[in-house]
């Protein structure tokens, strides 16, 4: 096994770090959720994960809407983007491993 593959194994993504840590480092862009990373989860990690990022989703939807600032509208939007993106491959991959979210 290379070395790459052994630092970004799933339980290393959760180990030492809180769920709500985890989501909030998939709403930033610094960890991009996939079938693979997912594979080795425990179902209550997937869960936890599922509604530690619904409620993100509905912090940024609650946050104050920046009329007036594009950038802070395309931030907005591209953390809900991520968001979305990551609760869906996590829902897909729930329902492979016939898990109830």
């Amino acid at each position: 096994m290379s070395r790459l593959s052994v630092l970004i194994m799933p339980e290393d993504l959760v180990r030492g770090k809180s769920i709500a840590a985890v989501a909030a480092d998939i709403v930033d862009g610094f960890i991009f959720l996939n079938p693979l990373i997912l594979k080795n989860f425990p179902a209550d990690a997937y869960k936890e994960l599922y509604y530690q990022m619904k409620k993100l989703q509905t912090a940024v939807r609650n946050e104050k809407f920046p009329s007036h600032d594009q950038a802070a509208i395309r931030s907005r939007n591209l953390r809900l983007q991520r968001l979305h993106q990551a609760i869906v491959v996590l829902q897909n991959a729930a329902r492979m491993k016939k898990l109830a979210l």
